[in-house]
């Protein structure tokens, strides 16, 4: 949708922009390269960083005339508007949000401004239906992990227009959460294959070898012994890297995993499931047809129900819902935001709190997200695919439970810092898991410290030095 500005009312509520030595950096960074990436630890201001740059681009140098900036839906609904519109520095830019209705959309890029903010999933859109043509000369990627599967259809879609950009800028925090497969295609759409060469194959065959494989299939691959070293060298020109620890105040961190252990009634019906793939429940049979289908129930079990073929949920074990009631004790009544995944654990969670006459919400709307921020809810509840990205949670508590666990580091990392991130006013954020023990919990949790440990050599290793800049 096409949204306007009150000048008047944002004028007056307009910040003086005082930035960090990080911030000058980047935004030089970003102002000296036509192609780079920016590694930034949420909380560092990404935002404002590359909005400054864009500004200076547009009025200082008029180097660029119209820039596209992709981004996650609610991201592209009210971070960066949010953010234009905070800042005195900034407003004389125009932006235009293409969002909502295709009419909608297409009223939005026909209006006149300097920034057009589109959703990642409208970029096919624009680039093959929209019929309005690519005339920007500027693109910037948020959250540049989202487009690391060059098979997609929007990354695709944008390298088709690439070459009509003369200036790209690539954002995330997240840059390799499945490892440094993903940065091919990421850096493909940076420099057109430059660095880490035009095709996968090519890519895999010089940094990778065979891992997990039946005969001739191959499942996956492990890097070579010079993979990390040699990649991170070929990007290191057009990429830094900045984590908070390092420029930002922080609070401490705190870390902890609440193990709950099933009957051996129950555990026997989990095994079943995990080693003959079908269980039966009374009439209902659950089945699971491959590798992920059969990830997906396990975790639903792990976490105390399972969907049956009929879309109905089962009700396996309350031992995560216990764990969770006496977490929320320990609480003491100060607010607690709860990490689900699946929807029965949303019903489940829920159901509990209710019959505990405790206060909860879902915090997916302004109006929660307000009231969140305002310290006016005890529990909420949040989705890490919704929340994400571009929430800013840190001013309505400190402590996060994850009653579902995600296989995405991405999602993992970006929910976890909507709380420990600048501005957090607690000098500790606390970060529970809730983990059934002999369960793919303890799979999932392991696996999201092995990607933790390549992203974090990725991002140390491309780390920038302030000192004596």
């Amino acid at each position: 949708c096409l949204l306007s500005r009150g000048l008047g009312d944002v004028y007056k509520r307009q910040m003086k922009y005082i930035p960090h030595n990080y911030q000058i950096y980047a935004t030089e960074f970003i102002e000296n390269h036509n192609e780079s990436a920016i590694l930034l630890s949420m909380g560092l201001g990404k935002t404002i960083i590359t909005l400054t740059a864009i500004n200076d681009l547009l009025f200082d140098s008029f180097d660029v005339n119209k820039v596209l900036i992709i981004a996650p839906l609610r991201v592209a609904k009210t971070t960066w508007k949010d953010e234009i519109e905070k800042w005195g520095h900034l407003k004389l830019l125009k932006y235009s949000i293409v969002v909502g209705t295709e009419l909608e959309r297409i009223s939005a890029l026909k209006t006149k401004a300097d920034i057009y903010i589109i959703n990642r999933e409208n970029v096919s859109w624009l680039v093959e239906e929209s019929g309005c043509g690519f005339k920007f000369d500027m693109i910037v990627v948020d959250e540049l992990s989202s487009f690391k599967n060059g098979k997609s259809k929007r990354f695709q879609s944008l390298m088709k227009v690439r070459p009509l950009a003369k200036r790209i800028v690539g954002l995330t925090g997240t840059p390799a959460s499945n490892g440094l497969m993903d940065l091919w295609s990421e850096y493909k759409l940076l420099d057109y294959g430059k660095r880490l060469g035009r095709f996968i194959t090519h890519y895999r065959n010089n940094y990778f070898a065979p891992d997990r494989r039946n005969g001739t299939i191959i499942y996956s691959y492990k890097p070579l012994p010079f993979a990390e070293e040699t990649i991170y060298d070929k990007i290191s020109d057009i990429t830094i890297s900045m984590t908070s620890n390092d420029y930002l105040q922080m609070p401490d961190l705190i870390k902890n995993e609440v193990k709950v252990e099933m009957s051996e009634e129950e555990l026997t019906k989990y095994k079943a499931l995990q080693n003959d793939l079908v269980l039966s429940l009374g009439d209902d049979d659950i089945s699971a047809s491959s590798a992920g289908v059969l990830s997906n129930k396990l975790s639903q079990m792990a976490n105390g129900a399972i969907y049956t073929e009929d879309h109905i949920s089962l009700n396996i074990h309350n031992r995560k819902l216990d764990a969770l009631e006496d977490l929320i004790e320990q609480a003491y009544g100060k607010p607690v935001l709860v990490a689900y995944w699946f929807k029965h654990d949303l019903e489940r969670i829920s159901k509990r709190l209710k019959e505990l006459n405790i206060p909860f919400e879902e915090i997916k709307t302004e109006s929660a997200i307000r009231k969140w921020n305002e310290g006016k809810v005890q529990v909420g509840l949040i989705h890490p695919a919704s929340a994400g990205h571009g929430l800013n949670l840190q001013s309505g508590g400190s402590t996060l439970i994850w009653f579902g666990l995600t296989w995405s580091l991405e999602l993992y990392e970006q929910t976890n810092a909507r709380l420990y991130r600048q501005g957090q006013k607690a000098s500790t954020v606390v970060i529970e898991h809730i983990i059934t023990k002999g369960t793919i919990d303890e799979e999932i949790i392991k696996a999201l410290e092995r990607k933790d440990c390549v992203q974090g050599a990725l991002i140390n290793a491309v780390k920038v030095s302030l000192k004596g800049r």
